[in-house]
């Protein structure tokens, strides 16, 4: 075990075989920390691994895992400073189509792994009376859109228990913070297009679906590195803020959700919704992928 007096911070970094959880790792591991990239694809982990970063099997599903993977850690390190829970995904479709199973594991990776990981970590940052947890939501977890209800629901279920989280564990020397990422390119929203325009043929609200995922596939965004590097602020900072939010499209709705009266909001919404309609119809001459954490 290393001795925690001289060992370099250690982070945990979940959600690490792909998109901002790479970049996330490979950010820490530059700036000088000693970095566990956690996922169930153990094989998509092997380029940060030759970075310098530890590789973990983790699912956010299984109690067994999550334990073994913080055990692991704990005594090869001694230690952990940081942990990011950055893992997470997208379930998309109409509330009455999606099967109440599909949600309720949407909710069990997003919120309760999230949870359950940070009551692993926190008796040893209890310990140290210091640590830092940084929960990657989205904007999503501060406005709604129709088709998406399931994945906002989780993400808003991820702010509340943040600021809970930040306040009972103050005392402590624990800091949480928010991250919420907006349009960030990744393969998260292909998959989540994919995956809609699979479980919603034949739905009674496909002209809404087809609309949303056409809009998944097209909208342009920021690189992982623009996450990444809000986070590495947060690692870093003495006193970091409770959120982050960017690129700036995050920001502006997140804005126009606050400043809008409700049915403001809704004809807002409508009115995008019908823009990718119309995109959807005449087939759009490029597809971008996105991603919103």
């Amino acid at each position: 075990m290393t001795s925690p007096m001289n060992a370099k911070r250690v982070a945990l970094v979940t959600g690490a075989s792909s998109g901002i959880g790479k970049a996330i790792v490979g950010r820490l591991l530059s700036d000088g920390l000693t970095v566990y990239g956690a996922a169930r694809r153990v094989d998509q982990m092997q380029d940060i691994r030759a970075q310098g970063a530890r590789i973990v099997a983790l699912d956010l599903t299984n109690e067994e895992s999550m334990q073994a993977a913080v055990a692991t850690l704990l005594e090869a390190e001694g230690r952990i400073d940081v942990l990011v829970n950055n893992a997470g995904y997208g379930l998309f479709g109409a509330i009455e189509d999606v099967p109440i199973d599909e949600a309720r594991r949407q909710f069990e990776v997003n919120v309760f792994g999230l949870a359950r990981l940070s009551q692993l970590v926190l008796p040893a940052m209890r310990g140290a009376r210091s640590g830092k947890i940084v929960n990657i939501s989205s904007m999503s977890g501060r406005i709604w859109s129709p088709i998406g209800s399931w994945y906002d629901a989780s993400k808003h279920a991820v702010e509340v228990l943040s600021d809970a989280l930040r306040v009972e564990t103050r005392p402590f020397g624990i800091q949480v913070v928010v991250v919420q990422p907006g349009a960030i390119k990744s393969e998260w929203a292909t998959i989540a297009a994919e995956q809609l325009m699979a479980s919603s043929k034949g739905s009674a609200y496909k002209a809404l679906t087809d609309a949303v995922a056409q809009g998944l596939r097209n909208t342009s965004g920021a690189g992982p590195e623009v996450i990444a590097a809000a986070v590495s602020r947060a690692v870093h900072s003495t006193r970091p803020r409770r959120r982050y939010t960017l690129p700036l499209d995050a920001k502006a709705l997140i804005f126009l959700h606050w400043l809008l009266p409700t049915g403001a909001w809704e004809s807002l919404i409508g009115f995008v919704i019908r823009t990718m309609g119309r995109m959807a119809n005449e087939g759009p001459a490029s597809v971008r992928q996105t991603s919103r954490s």
